[in-house]
């Protein structure tokens, strides 16, 4: 499969996507600039974490103006995969391609620390090699991370099981002493109603290798492959 990172200036987790993708996963991958149009065939597009034009006004808000997005919104509306990683679920939620919205930590503090993620939902692309209930490890760091939604978006959510993935404690309990950033409902991850656009705020790049500290985060990115390998079959 193909696999393309979007790069906006103020990107800094894009090259640990790229070397995730390539190195650990063995996967073909091309970075795309923000100001270019969306040209060439992709499988998943992913919008790394950073700091997208310093986070001014509000994170993620001047990005979702790039000129790429265009074309990341169309290429979703067709149902492409797109993943958001921390910046990328900022960016995600100020284009309308995911509900909600992220703000201020709860305590008002960059927060960079490993956590627990308990996988919720296993019926999508970015899930569906893990196993419900099961506990992933992977590292979060942000300052603006706190997922808040209305009370009837947040309802929607849960009805529609869109919430794949929440902050957990060692026992799996979504607990407000897991919860990093105060997130609404202890929500890590959501995705659209056609569970083709996912974000996250915990970073899965950053666990895929032993030398990390945890390889769960690989769980995301064969979820996906896994998928795509699964469509090209069916066309085929």
């Amino acid at each position: 499969m193909r696999w393309g990172v979007i790069v906006f200036p103020g990107s800094c987790d894009d090259q640990d996507v790229f070397d995730t993708l390539k190195r650990d996963m063995g996967q073909k991958v091309k970075f795309l600039w923000h100001k270019d149009d969306l040209v060439g065939h992709f499988d998943c597009l992913v919008l790394p974490g950073g700091f997208s034009y310093g986070d001014y006004l509000r994170c993620g808000a001047v990005a979702r103006f790039s000129p790429i997005m265009r074309g990341v919104v169309e290429f979703a509306r067709q149902g492409g995969l797109v993943l958001g990683i921390c910046n990328g679920f900022q960016i995600l939620c100020e284009s309308g391609l995911l509900p909600g919205a992220l703000v201020r930590n709860a305590g008002l503090q960059f927060v960079c620390q490993q956590v627990l993620l308990r996988v919720e939902e296993t019926d999508t692309p970015f899930t569906c090699e893990a196993k419900k209930g099961q506990l992933l490890k992977a590292p979060v760091k942000h300052g603006e991370g706190c997922y808040y939604a209305d009370s009837a978006t947040l309802e929607r959510l849960r009805k529609n099981h869109q919430i794949l993935l929440r902050y957990v404690d060692a026992k799996g309990r979504a607990s407000p002493s897991a919860n990093p950033n105060g997130s609404l409902d202890n929500i890590a991850g959501v995705c659209n109603e056609t569970r083709n656009v996912f974000g996250l705020m915990p970073h899965p790049e950053d666990a895929c290798n032993k030398l990390l500290g945890s390889e769960d985060g690989r769980k995301i990115f064969s979820s996906i492959a896994v998928t795509c390998a699964q469509r090209e079959h069916r066309h085929a």
